[in-house]
């Protein structure tokens, strides 16, 4: 029981003192509390102090920045008053010294007036004495003539109309006088314009073609066993075949220069081919027919094309296309047709025409030379209605028909179409030189080359537009062969006159040949 109670009593006390200890404990840690609230105290009232410190000092920083920003601020606005206030004296000064010019002229006015008033008076004062003194001679007048006012005025105004019809007629005589030669001298000038703005290039063929071969052997083939390659070639083709004594060729004849192309084609063909026989001859005439065909449908397109004429019905541009193988005087007909849009087109359009309409009444003026072998009369005639016939209009159709005056002209693109046609026709280098000219002038360039020193051989090419020189190598260098080319272009610049250019080429080469044996 004792051993119980000093257990009660051993429990008490550690209890107690267990109290005893947390309470003081518990001092002590409100003692550190204290001591730690303490020091955040300071430090935040210290952190305070220093924050109101840096706050005062950016208030003025701001302020000074604020001040001194209001100060730029200020001085601006002075600089804008002090300059509004010099222009405000500015306009003052010239306010007041127009001002000053308008007092002058208002002095001044006023003395006009009262000049121009004293004036008026004395023109008024004038008038009355004129009045008076015409009068007296009207009255003195009427008694030496005898007349009365109205006989007069009716005598004085009839001389006066005849004198007015006199001067009147004498005026539209000068004035018809000068508009003619204005007009005459307009339509040169425009002619003149026309055919410098367009220039053509027309070449010049003959009615037969010729046909190389390749040695004399090929003519025998040619013909063929008794002549019968060359009977069907020529009745596949319409064209006569002429082999004679010329060495190296073969001659193609025929009015109908579609059918001569077509043969000369096709015996090109036959001779690269080697293979010629009757039923050979009908293959490749009937290939090259289609192909010549196409060509000239192509021809034909291309040259409503070029002068920008639409429209056009196929059987139209076929005709078109044949004209390519057609010449009128040596010179191509379908670029003769062409040029003669293009001419009559831009001589339209400087009068106030319709150019579209010139251009294909002049493309299409020559067309009746497509078709004048086939069909009977003259090309105009023929032209005319094949136009009419494909739906083309009155004024294409009278192009056509009168563009060589041989009826009366009824629509003034007529009138453009035959002018271009001439102007075509006859502008130099348009038609070919008779052939003794020709002769003479290819032998004269020829003559004036071979003059110079070391030219051996002088060859006039291309129907005399080229001149191809040979130079002795021996004799001359590069430097003197160069000196040779430009004398000789000299030459003809200075000696001979000629359309165009002539293009000169010197060679100069050095040959060695050596025989082994």
């Amino acid at each position: 029981m004792y051993e119980a109670v000093a257990l009660v009593i051993t429990f008490l006390v550690a209890a107690i003192l267990g109290a005893v200890a947390v309470k003081f404990l518990d001092r002590l840690a409100h003692r550190d509390a204290e001591s730690k609230a303490r020091q955040i105290l300071e430090r935040a009232e210290l952190d305070a102090a220093n924050r109101i410190k840096e706050a005062e000092l950016e208030i003025k920083t701001k302020a000074l920045e604020q001040k001194s920003e209001t100060d730029r601020e200020l001085g601006k606005l002075r600089d804008e008053l002090r300059e509004r206030e010099r222009l405000l004296d500015k306009r003052h000064d010239a306010v007041e010294q127009q001002g000053e010019d308008l007092r002058k002229q208002e002095r001044m006015v006023e003395q006009n007036q009262r000049k121009l008033a004293e004036r008026l008076e004395e023109t008024s004062r004038r008038n009355e004495e004129l009045s008076k003194l015409l009068d007296m001679q009207r009255q003195t007048l009427h008694h030496i003539s005898g007349l009365d006012r109205e006989e007069a005025t009716k005598r004085l105004l009839n001389r006066l109309e005849e004198e007015l019809s006199q001067e009147a007629g004498s005026l539209i005589l000068r004035h018809e006088k000068k508009l003619a030669e204005t007009c005459q001298a307009k339509g040169r000038e425009m002619l003149l314009v026309a055919m410098q703005r367009y220039a053509a290039a027309h070449t010049a063929e003959a009615t037969t073609s010729t046909v190389g071969i390749p040695n004399d052997e090929m003519k025998g083939r040619i013909i063929g066993r008794e002549g019968r390659n060359i009977r069907a070639f020529e009745k596949a083709t319409g064209v006569d075949v002429i082999i004679d004594d010329t060495p190296g060729v073969v001659i193609v004849s025929g009015f109908d220069p579609v059918r001569r192309e077509v043969a000369r084609q096709s015996l090109g063909t036959l001779i690269a081919d080697g293979r010629i026989h009757p039923s050979r001859i009908e293959e490749v005439v009937g290939e090259t027919l289609t192909e010549v065909e196409s060509f000239i449908r192509k021809q034909g397109e291309e040259a409503a094309q070029e002068v920008d004429v639409h429209n056009l019905h196929p059987k139209l541009i076929q005709l078109l296309g044949r004209l390519h193988f057609r010449t009128s005087y040596s010179q191509n007909v379908l670029r003769h047709s062409i040029e003669v849009a293009f001419l009559s087109g831009m001589m339209a359009e400087m009068i106030g025409l319709d150019g579209t309409l010139a251009r294909r009444c002049g493309l299409l003026h020559d067309l009746g030379k497509a078709a004048d072998h086939e069909m009977e009369g003259g090309h105009p005639k023929i032209g005319a209605d094949i136009l009419k016939r494909h739906g083309e209009g009155p004024e294409v159709v009278h192009a056509a028909f009168g563009h060589h005056d041989e009826i009366v002209t009824e629509h003034p693109y007529t009138m453009l179409v035959a002018t271009a046609d001439a102007c075509s026709a006859s502008r130099p280098g348009a038609r070919r030189e008779t052939l003794e000219r020709y002769i003479k002038r290819m032998e004269e360039l020829e003559s004036i080359a071979s003059s110079f020193p070391g030219v051996e051989q002088a060859f006039a090419i291309q129907a005399g537009r080229e001149l191809r020189v040979i130079a002795n190598a021996q004799e001359t260098n590069d430097a003197k062969a160069a000196k040779i080319c430009r004398d000789i272009a000299k030459a003809f610049e200075e000696r001979l006159t000629y359309p165009g250019e002539i293009k000169v080429t010197v060679v100069r080469e050095a040959r060695f040949t050596e025989m082994a044996r």
